[in-house]
């Protein structure tokens, strides 16, 4: 076999018939940046921020700061999203050996071309899809391809994958496809699909900024005419107009979700869980089924000897296994495991051998004085067992049999007085010496981490491209439920309403093709689930990226670390547990925090509103937002946001925090209303109005920061106090009061405000404890436990 010719070579060359490959993600640096300057956000700040610029009062502006910092926080973000996808390649050998004028060439993997003869041998990765044409016991692993843990023979005439590895033999193919036409690249191309993980908060806080630009229009027309009939300079009257305007966006919530989650993603580097997308970390606090890949997942994909059946004397059998397995050239998993089982035995002098072949099925090795022992498929063995033995050999074989169907891999060592002939023909008269039983090695920590998904009510699935039998063996040593009835996906149905229903019933699969695993994910989001996919091979890649949460294992293939939103850097699946732990505090928090800010929301606006049909100066100025929003919501929501907190994560976000801001915040705007109605009824300056309003707001803004923070006999409690205290201080302090123009009223009037804002703190409590009644029980958290 001479492969190509240098001119056949130029030939396809030009034709463009090489492995090369334009590797392209779907978005842009321009695009990336486009999409986070340019959106509902930025442009209600940013237009608002350069009025106020314009009119010469930059210490107003300091909101503004807000939009530079969430943009950053996003475009960096996605940008390393785009960088890691842009590097993603499946194949990672750099030269592969092409045969070209009868002669073996080294060349990088791009300048194979189509019809390439190329030469493999063991640990080689095959780099393009291709034909085998010459076989030496050639044995290729597509465990990452297949999910099939056991390597499969190739002869000539069968067809070899891009992305697998040979582990076994050596043998030549020619290439069939090259490019983006190979196997492995198509899955790749498919992964490379830009989108970002799915994300209640941001998704929520998106609604919230849609709602509000649709309210702001009417209410700002109306809010900044009066203003300008009630103010006598237009300066004052559009500083008014914005510190109204500006008050209705809730700008802190969307830079504090930026932060929440950069914040979480830097707590689980540390615990080695690297976070490619930032709202990941809050993907596991909602997910209610994990699908789990077997082999590199559940298992470290090694095997460990389980057990060993002396058929003969075990002493020597035992010296002849340690003598054998460090005499045969092979290195594959099952020598690697008996490597680690027997020790090496003096003495035991070497005359023959014969290598493992995928066609004999068995390997021997001849000892001088010792005779031959051969290691191979019991099925091989037992049919050249001794007619003396015949009935024991049907025994052993009903054994094995049953070892199989329990999902264990099995060997046998037999051994005869025979040499070893030429030409590698089997031995005769073989007397069973052994049974030697191996499973895959599973991972220390998953079955107590399976443990606390069961407890936590999470489903688990697992979809495997190994043998169902074997699957299932293994879901059953690391606890999944219903293991015992594993499925063979080669038989489940191909709409995904009847497969759903299947996955419904049953937990472990077996015979599972890559694009089966990504129509089984989305059946079960069909169904309403949150999925989470964990894997480690490139037969996972489609489904990681399809799944709300793709969760890949650091010593998996280069695909599925690219397009997963989480990777366990040090492959321990133990700390998933955490990341949920992460996930659950950042939902938890977020809740409490969303419910601070659009509380201020749907006060500043409604206050707005009627204020301007009441033909009133608005009473808070922009300093006054800024006082009022820190004590009550900015300081307080920053530190609530990193409390730990058990708590479950429960669907429906964004009603409960309508439920609880909508009456709160109409009693906050009630209450600031009234108190300004009973200033102005007192004939009081203008300063010592705002400074009503800003009190009594301030006394209901702390009552709703008292209702989020129970129990109120902890430091959360303690947290309150010391903002009402702050608020105290700086209300009697010259300095803070000359700053943020507060003037106190006399006592009258002060005591006059307190009762209103007292009044309006109990109708505060008896509305939320109402609509939680009426809506859903446990509006808000009374307790992070």
């Amino acid at each position: 076999m001479r492969g190509l010719s240098l001119s056949e070579v130029r030939e396809r060359e030009d034709k463009g018939q090489t492995n090369r490959v334009r590797e392209k993600s779907s978005r842009s640096l321009a695009h990336i940046i486009r999409a986070n300057v340019f959106n509902r956000f930025n442009a209600l700040l940013g237009a608002l921020a350069i009025v106020v610029l314009v009119f010469d009062s930059p210490r107003d502006a300091l909101f503004g700061l807000v939009l530079v910092f969430n943009t950053l926080i996003g475009i960096v973000q996605e940008w390393r999203a785009k960088r890691t996808l842009d590097r993603l390649s499946i194949l990672t050998a750099p030269l592969a050996r092409v045969v070209r004028d009868g002669v073996v060439r080294e060349i990088p993997r791009e300048e194979i071309v189509l019809d390439d003869l190329i030469e493999v041998g063991p640990g080689d990765q095959i780099l393009v899809d291709g034909s085998v044409v010459a076989s030496e016991g050639l044995e290729v692993d597509e465990s990452l391809l297949t999910g099939e843990s056991v390597p499969v023979p190739k002869e000539p005439g069968a067809g070899v994958w891009s992305g697998s590895f040979v582990s076994g033999g050596r043998g030549r193919f020619r290439a069939t496809a090259v490019g983006e036409e190979v196997y492995a690249q198509k899955l790749a191309s498919q992964a490379r699909r830009f989108t970002l993980v799915s994300s209640e908060l941001r998704k929520a806080s998106d609604t919230i900024l849609r709602y509000i630009t649709w309210i702001m229009v009417p209410v700002a027309s109306v809010f900044v005419a009066s203003q300008l009939l009630t103010h006598f300079s237009l300066r004052e009257a559009v500083i008014s107009s914005v510190a109204g305007l500006v008050g209705m966006v809730p700008e802190g919530l969307i830079l504090l979700t930026s932060l929440v989650f950069a914040v979480s993603a830097a707590a689980l580097a540390r615990r080695n869980v690297l976070v490619q997308e930032l709202p990941a970390v809050e993907g596991l606090a909602r997910v209610d089924v994990v699908c789990l890949d077997k082999t590199g997942t559940l298992t470290e994909g090694t095997l460990f000897l389980q057990e060993v059946r002396y058929l003969g004397d075990e002493r020597w059998t035992r010296d002849a296994l340690g003598a054998l397995i460090r005499t045969l050239p092979d290195r594959n998993a099952t020598l690697s495991a008996l490597l680690e089982a027997f020790p090496h035995a003096e003495g035991w002098e070497l005359a023959s051998v014969v290598p493992f072949s995928s066609e004999r099925k068995w390997s021997a090795v001849e000892f001088q004085g010792r005779g031959t022992w051969v290691l191979g498929a019991p099925e091989i063995l037992l049919a050249k067992a001794c007619e003396a033995g015949g009935e024991g050999a049907r025994e052993l074989s009903a054994e094995v049999e049953e070892l199989a169907r329990r999902g264990l891999r099995v060997l046998m060592l037999a051994r005869t007085d025979e040499r070893l002939r030429e030409g590698g023909d089997l031995p005769r008269d073989l007397r069973p010496m052994a049974l030697l039983s191996f499973v895959e090695k599973i991972r220390t920590d998953t079955p107590r981490t399976l443990a606390y998904f069961r407890e936590q009510g999470v489903g688990i699935k697992v979809i495997s491209g190994d043998n169902p039998l074997t699957v299932a063996d293994v879901a059953l040593r690391v606890g999944v439920p219903g293991a015992e009835e594993p499925v063979d996906a080669r038989g489940l149905p191909t709409t995904r309403e009847e497969m759903a229903a299947v996955l419904e019933e049953r937990s472990v699969f077996g015979r599972v093709v890559p694009e089966q695993k990504r129509e089984m994910v989305l059946a079960l989001q069909g169904r309403g689930h949150v999925v989470a996919m964990t894997g480690d091979g490139v037969n996972d890649t489609l489904a990681l990226k399809e799944a709300d949460l793709g969760i890949a294992m650091g010593s998996g293939a280069p695909s599925t670390k690219a397009v997963a939103q989480l990777v366990l850097l040090d492959g321990k699946f133990s700390t998933l547990p955490r990341v949920v732990a992460e996930g659950r505090r950042v939902m938890a928090n977020m809740e409490r925090v969303a419910n601070l800010f659009l509380t201020k929301t749907v006060y500043v606006a409604l206050l707005a509103l009627v204020i301007s049909l009441a033909r009133w100066p608005f009473p808070l100025l922009p300093r006054h937002i800024t006082l009022v929003g820190s004590l009550t919501i900015g300081i307080p929501a920053f530190i609530l946001s990193f409390t730990p907190s058990r708590r479950r994560y429960r669907p429906g976000l964004l009603r409960r925090v309508m439920l609880f801001s909508l009456p709160a915040g109409v009693i906050a705007t009630s209450a600031t209303f009234t108190a300004v109605a009973m200033a102005h009824s007192n004939r009081i300056p203008d300063g010592e109005v705002r400074t009503t309003a800003v009190i009594v707001l301030t006394c209901v803004g702390l009552a709703v920061l008292a209702h989020l923070s129970r129990p109120i006999f902890t430091w959360k409690g303690g947290l309150t106090a010391v903002m009402g205290g702050a608020f105290t201080g700086i209300l009697f302090l010259p300095w803070f009061g000359n700053f943020f123009q507060l003037f106190l009223p006399s006592l009258p009037v002060l005591v006059q405000a307190l009762g209103i804002a007292a009044v309006h703190v109990l109708l505060l409590e008896l509305a939320v404890r109402y609509v939680g009644r009426r809506g859903e029980k446990g509006l808000t958290p009374a307790s992070d436990d």
